[in-house]
């Protein structure tokens, strides 16, 4: 009994386990490279509206900090349960809008858990299988042409609705969505995601549909300023 109480302790107590230096520095090495790739394929193939390259920015400071951390805590259970307790005090609100921008965020992560506990070699083959299926997708079916750009148009309700608008907005751009719609007595407001447009496109669009109704208003804005 005393035996098994002695293993006990010695399995609670923090071990003082050196960590392999250059086993860290060449993951540490290893973890950028992937990281790179890996921002460059979100900025590349990723269909979100959002802005990519502001966010695949962090892609690399994510995986690098889950690495640092699980190199740190394998060693030690008492280190684990610290880790634990110390998470359930920090809480972390993200403002996630696509389930595509979550998938890359876990793809990161598992790249630093992999790198953090010593299996490189699983985590390059997994990560080339990753990106063989996300390139091999996007190849087959094209590039997305969905851009940042917001396409406001108000105006009178009395001059312009809602059909007007949209059989304007889809002779001009051809695919569009609608985001936001609303009326009242005295005005209409209508938000649209739209492809990215020529600048004469713009033009032509802002002449359409001003002959529909000469105080109806127009704004561009790029999604990154909301």
């Amino acid at each position: 009994m005393n035996d098994k109480w002695g293993l006990f302790q010695k399995f609670l107590i923090t071990q003082e386990q050196q960590i392999s230096l250059q086993d860290f520095l060449l993951n540490a090495i290893v973890l950028l490279v992937l990281a790179v790739v890996l921002e460059f394929t979100y900025i590349k193939c990723a269909k979100t509206i959002s802005n990519r390259k502001q966010f695949s920015a962090n892609f690399l400071l994510i995986a690098f900090t889950t690495m640092l951390i699980i190199s740190i805590v394998k060693s030690s259970l008492a280190l684990s349960l610290g880790l634990v307790g110390a998470l359930s005090i920090v809480r972390f609100r993200a403002a996630i809008k696509e389930p595509e921008e979550l998938a890359y965020l876990f793809f990161a992560i598992s790249v630093g858990l992999g790198l953090g506990a010593n299996q490189t070699m699983v985590v390059l083959e997994a990560f080339v299988i990753g990106m063989v299926f996300i390139w091999g997708r996007f190849f087959i079916k094209g590039k997305s042409t969905w851009q940042n750009l917001y396409l406001n148009v108000s105006g009178n309700p009395s001059e312009v609705d809602l059909n007007k608008i949209t059989d304007t907005v889809k002779a001009v751009f051809g695919k569009y969505q609608l985001k936001r719609y609303d009326e009242n007595g005295k005005a209409i407001e209508v938000s649209f995601v739209i492809n990215s447009p020529r600048p004469e496109l713009l033009q032509d669009f802002k002449s359409k549909i001003k002959s529909l109704s000469k105080e109806v208003r127009v704004s561009f804005v790029e999604s990154k300023s909301f």
